[in-house]
């Protein structure tokens, strides 16, 4: 029996349904924003800093999420992806609906926001578990030659999710009064996470247990079993006698394999966020409204960069088993160092325009094609099978906190100077080259039980 391909496949679209919802949970407010702002925080006479708070609340909860995720995760990779689809299950149906058991419909208070805010977080922490676990559980069922492929399909799940929030949003609102929208709009948004979310619980039920968790807990024979599906009996047998050199003893404490692995791991996720992806997309709007799109310059901005994010994750997709990961990486650190620099110069220059439009899409495309997916690719992999989820965790919880100081410090830095914010992510682009080029494995075609061998090596 050979690679049952298929299977593999069918096994990694439902994984990546949890990439789905995280892209569908953490955009969803954006249709949403403004009602929110009218309904809980203007009828009250509260100030911007806690509508700022409850839009990005889930924020925390995604902190939480990653890091949790390796205690989570050890109880079983299927179960710790079951929990959070009920989590995005949970904070659908409460977003909509805060108002349930405890406060009457429509009536704002100061306990109706933080019941708001809480289910927000609990879709928080869902997003943080997929972010770490869905990567993982890819990661441990592929084989080597199609592992980068695989598992930058849930980065592509991410940004189709997104797309897909954007699309359902404007359906939504299309053609409705702001007053309706206000009303009742914004609840049928949140609501509408619950359908992806109980179709990925139900589909969890039907795919296997990670095999190299499962041999992780001395479980051979339903390893084994599984990874015969994967991969048929012979090249099963030798994979998990390769899987039993990495596991014959009991869990290994986190710095088992040195300080280095778990460091790169680390710098990996911070860079990631540190280049500046998401305060690019903030700067779109500005753009269009420039080029006189005022009117319809959020849908158009989410779109078009919701389009380039989706083409270029999918060349992502198709070259990062063939040319691999550093290289990837590195072509696309110094496509957002000339994008940034570039669009840094025009704002000095106090230039805003198609040419700056240009260079955001240069920067964006250069993102998606690298760091947005491989820097996942590469968490799911680098970490020997030991301490993986210990490892993923951190590294998770680093790119979370990451993203958290990333947004709140681009505000104040803006009013300092725009082109000198634009320059810092250039030179973070510049920077997270070196560091790839200097400190990064390549990991392509290499199984994950050969990764540790990289670090017993160091």
């Amino acid at each position: 029996m050979k690679q049952n391909t298929a299977y593999i496949y069918v096994v990694t679209i439902v994984a990546t349904l949890g990439g789905l919802l995280f892209g569908y949970d953490t955009a969803v407010i954006s249709g949403a924003e403004k009602s929110i702002q009218a309904f809980l925080i203007e009828s009250q006479g509260l100030s911007s800093f806690l509508h700022g708070i409850t839009v990005s609340s889930a924020l925390i909860g995604c902190i939480i999420g990653g890091a949790i995720s390796g205690f989570v995760s050890s109880y079983g990779r299927k179960k710790a992806l079951i929990i959070a689809g009920i989590l995005f299950l949970l904070s659908a149906l409460g977003s909509a609906n805060p108002e349930f058991l405890f406060f009457n419909k429509g009536e704002a208070s100061m306990g109706l926001l933080w019941m708001f805010n809480f289910y927000r977080i609990i879709g928080g922490i869902g997003v943080g578990l997929a972010s770490a676990v869905c990567p993982m559980y890819i990661g441990e069922i592929a084989p080597a030659k199609i592992r980068g492929r695989l598992v930058s399909l849930n980065q592509f799940a991410i940004i189709f999710g997104m797309l897909v929030v954007y699309f359902v949003n404007w359906g939504i609102a299309d053609g409705q009064t702001i007053e309706w929208i206000n009303e009742i709009g914004w609840r049928r948004m949140f609501l509408s996470e619950a359908i992806p979310a109980s179709v990925f619980v139900v589909l969890l039920f039907f795919v296997p247990e990670s095999p190299r968790y499962l041999a992780l807990k001395q479980e051979d024979d339903k390893a084994l079993s599984i990874l015969s599906k994967f991969n048929g009996l012979e090249k099963a047998t030798k994979i998990l006698s390769d899987i039993k050199l990495t596991v014959d003893v009991n869990k290994a404490k986190l710095f088992s394999y040195g300080k280095a692995v778990i460091v790169i791991g680390v710098l990996l996720s911070v860079f990631q966020q540190f280049v500046g992806i998401n305060v690019a997309l903030y700067y779109a709007p500005r753009i269009f409204e420039s080029m006189g799109a005022a009117k319809d310059a959020s849908m158009l901005q989410t779109i078009i960069m919701g389009l380039v994010n989706v083409v270029f994750t999918v060349v992502a997709i198709m070259t990062v088993d063939k040319w691999g990961r550093k290289p990837l990486l590195i072509i696309g650190s110094i496509g957002m160092a000339i994008g940034m620099i570039a669009i840094s110069t025009l704002a000095f220059m106090d230039i805003i325009g198609i040419t700056t439009l240009v260079f955001i899409i240069v920067y964006t495309a250069s993102f998606m094609m690298s760091w947005g997916p491989i820097c996942w690719v590469l968490i799911s992999e680098i970490f020997p099978n030991k301490i993986r989820s210990q490892a993923v965790a951190i590294a998770v919880a680093a790119q979370w906190a990451a993203n958290f100081f990333i947004s709140s410090t681009y505000p104040p830095m803006m009013e300092i100077s725009n082109g000198g914010t634009y320059l810092f992510y250039g030179v973070m682009s510049i920077i997270s080259a070196i560091f790839v080029w200097k400190c990064v494995p390549e990991t392509k075609g290499k199984t994950l039980e050969e990764m540790e061998s990289i670090w017993k090596k160091k």
